[in-house]
């Protein structure tokens, strides 16, 4: 048996592989092998660390040195120094870490880290995802042998229910009350996972699958096992190959471990899990028409009731659970219902993984205990905002969620606290934006992606998000009125009132929330005919102090338009006539503001 003395992980997430991690790991095997290092030093590839600011990401064990930003091109010197001579290479060191004695501080004591309580995430950027027998020397699928052969199906969605686990992708609805449902005498049930995920700036699940896939197979296998169903269906979007390649290989190892398939753990059980691949529909993330495509339908809701776990898939029972949801089902039952409920808040208990993106210094995966705040999230975990800018706002939810302004930044984050404040938990998405946004512009954003993805069913949803995305379109340029503001706020409760499905429904939660927290904004564009934060095109004038100018005509020679020229005006001072922008002519690209090095050039 190989004697193994050193540990080199490295991130295999979308993240780092796009970053060449790839190329990484097979640098570190050539440059053992040529050391003849290969038998006593192992790499291996794992899922997400989190901190994608920093990525790609290795970790060196026994010494823990975390290494960020690493290239193909360092591998040779982290061999060498490291590995043969025992020297950190500090240049590569995750600078938090580094103490002032120049030891390794551990990495959970960082600020990124030290905040966080992983559980959903517990095992990812730890074992090596396309290897069962490392899930299963971390504990994995013993949950599962002891439902089989300790706990009546009753008892499972007793211990569920006890926990207070709320699901994780939405409006978290209680997952124990979804399993007790589905749970009544049929002879045919589903199990289903939602891996769709479609939000902007969401990658919560899609970590998840990539890191730890046989988490998910586990929970799957027992949520079966509680409602007495016999098939499970994966719904993941095309679009995540990563994450389809793991649970490919982890189905095929599971099945030949027999913890799927027929009889499992010789309790005469029989469950298996098959993959059903979306094409990136977001309204395929609303239950029923997941699916129905899992049907081999057009994406499209159905009306409720019934419920899914009346009638679902194939018109069966059917419970729906997504992926961070069915990620915490192996641990409660491991470590019981009280160990979970005893985290997070009275309402909504555990934690709570989100994406932290935007406008944000440590960009990545965070994992929190529910009842955190968001200026705990944004200042400790996030590293505040980038390049000293203000904190204005934090988008929750993507399109279905509502923005949180810089006045409710202690905001404890929970399903109800959110709801309370006019934005949701929705799958995780965090997306944080400064003082240079503009939030009449981010509501367009937001609502441009619901037109594109809206499935035409229903005609709230058709045609409501069109004209409410017109009305949005014109207060950005210019041609809003006050009487269209209260327009927008009425078809905005229409939508929520009328729509089929939670798309429809919750399209309008963007709008209404910046109207209500940044209604000044919408008052600029509309009666000032300006946009404060400088973003809205159609309603910006750029402009050249002429007494700053110095008449060099850089601006001129990079302006597309042609929209720049000579004046007769010679600054005190200065030995060329300055610079005249015609406002006709100018298409505001912003590139005569780039080259200008004097900053006599500004935006208005």
């Amino acid at each position: 048996m190989d004697m193994v003395r050193s540990h080199i992980l490295v991130c295999g997430g979308t993240g780092c592989t796009s970053s060449h991690s790839a190329e990484i790991i097979t640098a570190l095997e050539d440059e053992l092998k040529a050391k003849g290092l290969d038998k006593e030093v192992k790499v291996v590839k794992t899922g997400c660390f989190g901190l994608c600011a920093l990525g790609p990401i290795m970790i060196v064990y026994p010494e823990g040195a975390f290494y960020s930003r690493v290239t193909p091109e360092d591998c040779k010197e982290i061999i060498d120094e490291h590995i043969l001579k025992g020297r950190i290479v500090k240049r590569l060191l995750f600078q938090e870490t580094i103490q002032d004695d120049n030891t390794i501080k551990n990495l959970n004591h960082t600020r990124f880290y030290a905040k966080q309580h992983r559980v959903a995430l517990r095992n990812c950027g730890v074992i090596n995802p396309e290897k069962i027998e490392e899930y299963i020397a971390v504990d994995g699928y013993e949950a599962l042998g002891r439902v089989l052969t300790t706990m009546k199906p009753e008892e499972v969605i007793d211990t569920i229910l006890k926990s207070g686990l709320r699901g994780r992708g939405g409006a978290g609805f209680p997952t124990g009350m979804k399993w007790k449902f589905a749970s009544a005498p049929a002879p045919v049930k589903y199990v289903c996972c939602n891996a769709d995920e479609g939000d902007p700036g969401a990658f919560m699940d899609r970590s998840v699958l990539e890191g730890d896939p046989h988490v998910v197979l586990e929970a799957m296998t027992i949520a079966g096992y509680a409602i007495g169903a016999h098939q499970g269906y994966i719904y993941v979007r095309a679009e995540y190959p990563i994450a389809i390649h793991r649970l490919q290989i982890a189905i095929q190892q599971s099945r030949e471990m027999g913890f799927l398939g027929k009889d499992i753990f010789g309790t005469g059980f029989d469950f298996d899990i098959d993959l059903r691949l979306g094409s990136g529909a977001f309204v395929c993330g609303e239950e029923t028409a997941l699916m129905t495509s899992i049907e081999g339908h057009r994406g499209e809701p159905r009306p409720r009731p019934p419920f899914p776990a009346v009638k679902g898939l194939f018109a069966k029972p059917t419970i729906l659970n997504n992926v961070e949801t069915y990620a915490n089902i192996p641990r409660i039952i491991l470590n019981g219902a009280d160990w979970f409920a005893s985290m997070g808040t009275e309402k909504s208990k555990g934690t709570k993984v989100f994406c932290l993106v935007g406008k944000i210094n440590n960009t990545g995966l965070v994992e929190i205990p529910m009842g955190t705040t968001l200026r705990e999230i944004i200042e400790d975990i996030g590293g505040g905002i980038p390049n000293g800018k203000k904190f204005k706002a934090a988008q929750t939810g993507g399109p279905s969620g509502g923005c949180i302004p810089a006045s409710l930044i202690d905001t404890p984050i929970d399903y109800d606290n959110l709801t309370a404040i006019g934005a949701m938990m929705g799958s995780g998405g965090l997306i944080v934006m400064d003082e240079d946004t503009c939030m009449v512009d981010i509501a367009k954003f937001f609502l441009e992606f619901t037109v594109d993805e809206s499935c035409g069913k229903c005609t709230p949803c058709r045609i409501g998000t069109k004209r409410l995305l017109e009305m949005l379109t014109e207060i950005t340029e210019g041609r809003g009125t006050l009487e269209m503001l209260d327009e927008m706020e009425e078809l905005c409760y229409h939508l929520k009132a009328n729509s089929l499905c939670a798309l429809g429904q919750t399209a309008p939660n963007p709008v209404l929330s910046t109207m209500k927290y940044f209604r000044d904004e919408y008052i600029a564009h509309v009666v000032d005919k300006k946009c404060p934060a400088g973003v809205c095109k159609k309603l910006l004038a750029y402009v050249i102090d002429r007494d700053k100018c110095i008449g060099c005509g850089m601006c001129a020679r990079q302006c597309p338009a042609g929209a720049i020229s000579k004046t007769d005006y010679i600054a005190p001072g200065k030995k060329l006539p300055a610079m005249i922008i015609d406002a006709k002519k100018c298409i505001k690209c912003g590139a005569c503001v780039e080259k200008c090095k004097f900053g006599a050039i500004s935006k208005r």
